[in-house]
């Protein structure tokens, strides 16, 4: 198989809608994908029995005399290796794609004034007031729903899980109701599904038939023509639904964007070494049999190496074998694969004690930045972001908590002011978030706090630090109206860290703060500052760490207007003496 074949997902087709069948949906429909199967294994999921399952000649996966590896997989290794990790950061955002989308939560208050007049730092706001709310810890994200009204039901309730309606379930009827079926669905119905799908999509963008959204999947493929369309009118993602997965082909979000890949387990980021193994590894499963001994993979990967890659870390390889299975392309790891992958690469190719099951389909479907096209990994960062401005400018609302036109290059920036309302507006009805306009830019809001996947209002120490830090920090360097200060003001780092040691003493053991952190100031600031980093509350230069203008929303409103004297850049007010009227005069 050509490299450029999976370097999209699969093998191209001339043409066709979103499951590979002839003719056209959306724009992007000469770039759609036909997906490669073995046997079918029962009916379709939101299809007819059977329907939609192409065979695979070789879906025994006989094992052939070596594993060929992907160039073009093999050259995105050596990059990652070369890379720094913020650089890393980036090349996976754009050689993978599998990136979720990130917003802000709960609404501000509303505003009086025309919200695109009013800035951010003197604006409503959404402050929490301490001592903060206590929640239960976030679970792991389950099925991005839609915020619906009564209309929508009888559209399925969230969560499956014990006690509580499934997702995708409709409500349960009363014992000896009548049994009513409605002959045709409600748009208001429709919609709804449609949003869930949507949100689904964005929030997971490769999603299949038995993986733990499985129950948005019939969803996906019951609007899969309609979802394409709309995607690539949107955003220019192609969306590809086959019988047994959907992709979503997001863009890069371009250098700087905060997107990192972390083990699905304990969250620790990938460094570029870790990336590099799992480049190497998606170059040899693209065409590695079913079943798989892996001794050869990790036979295979040694051999195959590029020479820039470096030492080995077992760690890096047993989270690239981790993220690997959280894709679904490989099935759960044996028990006995921990060993094995601790020994490094080289072990003995015939030990076949742990034997992997291999999915070449999702292995295909993970890649969508062709590495042959790109110079380099700084030219593959760019490729992958390429886009007219108007398109350009959607995909940073749809992925990104706020979009400050401070932050756009010109041509982006004359389209917002041109699109203010109406291109919020039709993200925010396609995916069920309202639009909070402010004079720096434009945030779109998830009050449910689903379609994100990162949150302040967490009950984890960091986001709880993170939280009471960015509202002290803007009290203390929060901008007069009036004062010309772009969107970030400067935050000095003594300042950080006084607050933290104030916040630290005020709320650590009361809160029941974990005792490392406590005991580890350095680690606590620089969680803290991480989280805010990656929600776009702060950012850094050469010269420091910068507040920007949307952390004003976390923290209590600006008193505009406070007593003489008081406020931190009041000035004393002269006293005034009103003479008194002449006589004759009205007082």
């Amino acid at each position: 198989m050509e490299q450029q074949e999976y370097a999209t997902g699969a093998a191209r087709t001339a043409g066709g809608t979103s499951d590979g069948r002839t003719g056209g949906a959306g724009r992007s429909a000469t770039g759609a994908v036909v997906a490669v199967r073995g046997p079918a294994r029962g009916p379709v999921p939101g299809g007819t029995a059977g329907a939609d399952a192409p065979q695979d000649a070789d879906a025994a996966g006989a094992p052939s005399a070596e594993l060929s590896p992907d160039p073009g997989l093999l050259r995105l290794a050596r990059w990652f290796a070369e890379a720094d990790p913020v650089t890393a950061d980036d090349l996976c955002a754009a050689s993978f794609g599998l990136y979720p989308a990130r917003h802000f939560g709960a609404p501000a208050e509303p505003s009086a004034a025309d919200p695109a007049e009013v800035s951010w730092w003197h604006g409503p706001t959404a402050h929490t007031p301490a001592p903060l709310r206590t929640r239960e810890p976030r679970t792991a994200p389950g099925l991005r729903r839609a915020r619906r009204d009564a209309a929508a039901l009888p559209v399925v309730l969230s969560g499956a899980k014990p006690g509580r309606p499934g997702r995708h379930r409709r409500p349960e009827r009363a014992r000896g109701a009548a049994a009513v079926v409605p002959q045709d669905r409600s748009a208001a119905a429709t919609a709804a599904e449609r949003r869930i799908a949507a949100r689904l999509l964005l929030a997971h963008p490769l999603v299949t038939a038995s993986g733990p959204h499985a129950d948005g999947f019939p969803l996906i493929r019951r609007h899969r023509d309609w979802l394409a369309e709309r995607f690539d009118a949107l955003l220019g993602y192609p969306l590809v639904v086959g019988p047994w997965h959907a992709r979503l082909h997001k863009a890069g979000p371009g250098p700087g964007a905060v997107r990192r890949l972390e083990h699905p387990a304990t969250g620790a980021p990938f460094t570029p070494g870790g990336y590099a193994r799992l480049a190497l590894a998606l170059a040899l499963l693209v065409d590695a049999p079913e079943r798989l001994p892996l001794g050869r993979l990790l036979a295979a990967m040694d051999a195959a190496e590029p020479a820039p890659v470096g030492p080995v870390d077992p760690a890096d390889l047993a989270m690239a074998l981790a993220v690997l299975v959280d894709w679904q392309v490989l099935a759960d790891l044996p028990a006995d694969t921990s060993a094995a992958t601790a020994a490094g690469l080289g072990a003995d190719p015939a030990d076949a004690s742990a034997v992997l099951t291999v999915d070449r389909e999702l292995a295909r479907a993970v890649p969508v930045g062709p590495p042959a096209l790109a110079d380099d990994a700084a030219d593959l960062v760019r490729r992958a972001a390429e886009a007219e401005p108007g398109t350009a400018v959607r995909r940073r609302l749809a992925e990104t908590p706020a979009v400050l036109a401070a932050d756009l290059p010109e041509d982006q920036r004359a389209w917002l002011r041109e699109h203010r309302h109406s291109g919020p507006a039709a993200l925010a009805d396609f995916l069920g978030l309202e639009a909070e306009q402010r004079a720096e830019g434009v945030a779109l809001l998830d009050p449910a706090e689903e379609l994100t996947d990162l949150a302040l209002s967490g009950a984890g120490t960091a986001a709880q630090v993170a939280l009471l830090l960015v509202e002290r920090l803007v009290e203390e360097v929060r901008p007069l109206p009036g004062e010309t200060t772009g969107a970030d003001v400067p935050v000095p780092d003594a300042l950080i860290d006084g607050v933290l040691g104030d916040i630290a003493d005020e709320y650590g053991l009361p809160a029941g703060w974990h005792r490392d952190y406590l005991a580890d100031r350095t680690a606590l600031r620089r969680d803290a500052l991480d989280l805010l980093h990656r929600m776009g509350l702060i950012t850094t230069r050469p010269s420091g760490w910068l507040l920007r203008a949307p952390a004003a929303r976390y923290a209590p409103a600006p008193d505009l207007l406070p007593a003489p004297g008081t406020g931190r850049h009041s000035r004393p007010t002269p006293d005034i003496t009103v003479p008194a009227p002449r006589a004759g005069q009205p007082a």
